[in-house]
């Protein structure tokens, strides 16, 4: 079998092998913190109150007004909402939490009548559901109601990434089982222990989709997979009548290999053009935990109310994988299930180190695209100080956009917003590649991230001054009203 890549990016120390071939453990927990906003898209409201009895797999939080980029969230595990109140998340923003408790045994016998019907009920899930025989709408409605998001990280709607706009035609689905961040072991353990859901899963998009060729995309790290994968691809397309193209692709194991434009690139040869999307050039790219949470929407009517992560790094007394409700917080599991040396933490990253946020607390709860919470003590942590940009042109050579950091960078600090766009910007996946490799210690990816936010809000500025400029040619307005810079970013 081929082994494919693309150009540039990192040859990384991957920091796997304390984790690696780990099965996943399962942890249970006695209170959960659950964010109402977990996606990418419209907000949501809590649709329970404080005091409220939940059922797991309960809908608790959904959309304020109804619209395509919403999905729901759902009780990890059943008890009592005690608070409905601001916690800091994973982002390192305070966001609105249901804090539920569960109940203890003796609350249960003092309180059977509570739940009329149904005090023996553990679990609220959905009827099963056969992809293969309903409507499209039903599948893609299924999706959504299991509140299914991208969990790679980017947390989008899976049921609109999986039912494109008119006039974008998919030829190619892409399971992502790449995992190129150091430590995370996460997709290695769920094909290992999941093949046939995750081949379940694949089949199901593809026929929700339309879509007769599919690949799963792995770094060759995980070269051991394929031969269990190949026997559940078989397995699955011997079930179906219809004709399914399902092979394996494997790539170097080099980072960012797990980004989508990376992955597509390497495996088609095609190239995601600027400010593109992977519909562009006719492919969806899917994490495989998101298609193993598809296969159990249907076949169980289980809503994405667990998330597989990996808990690792040298401040980690018991690195392992785990299997934990969301909403839970690290802190509150027992010691026999986790140890945290914190004498020497010095640092804690929710997702990986490369593209993870590093937060402040381990008192933050897991969320539906949590892949790893890694913590570190001081020597593998990056402290030197910034200096001056040398112009050595090694951000440009490791990008693996093809981008000019060392442009975007001057761009930025000298706030010509507009020659940091034309320098690509918005192109930038924040990968970190440029940031490892500088010798100036320059915080690339930081500055890079704050800059897209300003031209954000120069965008949405000149939008408002369009808009007010409009009305007062109407009369609507006087002229004074119309203020404010078009780029705030400038003096």
């Amino acid at each position: 079998m081929a082994v494919r890549s693309f150009q540039r990016g990192l040859k990384l120390n991957t920091r796997k092998h304390v984790t690696e071939g780990k099965p996943i453990e399962t942890a249970i927990v006695s209170q959960v913190v659950i964010p109402i906003n977990q996606h990418f898209g419209a907000p949501n409201k809590a649709v329970v109150n404080a005091g409220d009895k939940v059922i797991r797999g309960q809908v608790i939080a959904d959309a304020i007004t109804p619209g395509p980029m919403t999905s729901p969230v759902h009780a990890s595990i059943s008890g009592i909402v005690k608070k409905i109140e601001p916690r800091t998340q994973s982002n390192n923003m305070d966001g609105l939490c249901i804090i539920i408790e569960a109940e203890k045994a003796e609350e249960k016998e003092a309180d059977s009548g509570a739940v009329p019907a149904g005090e023996q009920i553990s679990e609220m899930f959905m009827p099963p559901l056969d992809p293969f025989t309903c409507t499209k709408e039903a599948a893609i409605g299924r999706i959504r109601d299991a509140g299914i998001i991208g969990m790679g990280g980017a947390g989008f709607p899976a049921h609109v990434k999986f039912n494109p706009p008119p006039g974008k035609t998919i030829d190619l689905i892409i399971a992502n089982g790449a995992e190129c961040e150091p430590y995370l072991t996460t997709d290695e353990a769920v094909i290992a222990e999941k093949p046939q859901l995750l081949i379940a899963g694949l089949t199901m998009v593809m026929k929700i989709t339309g879509v007769k060729k599919a690949i799963i995309g792995m770094e060759d790290n995980k070269a051991a997979l394929v031969s269990l994968l190949e026997q559940e691809i078989r397995l699955n397309i011997q079930a179906h009548s219809e004709s399914l193209d399902i092979d394996i692709g494997l790539c170097k194991t080099r980072y960012p290999q797990g980004g989508e434009k990376m992955l597509i690139k390497a495996l088609t040869g095609r190239e995601v053009p600027s400010g593109g999307l992977p519909m562009d050039v006719h492919c969806i790219v899917s994490n495989v935990g998101t298609l193993i949470a598809v296969a159990e929407a249907f076949i169980h009517g289980k809503p994405l109310i667990d998330r597989d992560l990996t808990i690792s790094g040298s401040a980690c007394k018991k690195p392992k994988n785990m299997r934990l409700p969301i909403g839970t917080l690290i802190t509150q599991l027992p010691a026999e299930t986790m140890a945290i040396d914190n004498d020497y933490l010095r640092k804690i990253i929710f997702g990986g180190p490369m593209m993870g946020n590093a937060v402040a607390t381990a008192a933050i709860p897991v969320q539906k695209n949590t892949s790893g919470i890694v913590l570190m003590k001081g020597e593998e942590t990056q402290t030197d100080p910034e200096s001056a940009c040398i112009r050595c042109g090694r951000c440009i050579r490791n990008c693996p956009c093809h981008l000019s950091p060392v442009i975007m960078n001057i761009s930025l600090e000298s706030s010509d917003m507009d020659e940091a766009a034309r320098a690509g910007l918005v192109d930038c996946i924040e990968c970190g590649s440029c940031s490892y490799v500088c010798p100036a210690r320059i915080k690339l990816v930081q500055r890079f991230r704050v800059g897209k936010q300003r031209l954000r809000a120069m965008k949405a500025m000149s939008q408002l001054q369009a808009q007010a400029e409009k009305k007062q040619e109407k009369g609507a307005v006087p002229a004074e009203t119309v203020t404010g810079s078009a780029n705030p970013g400038r003096k």
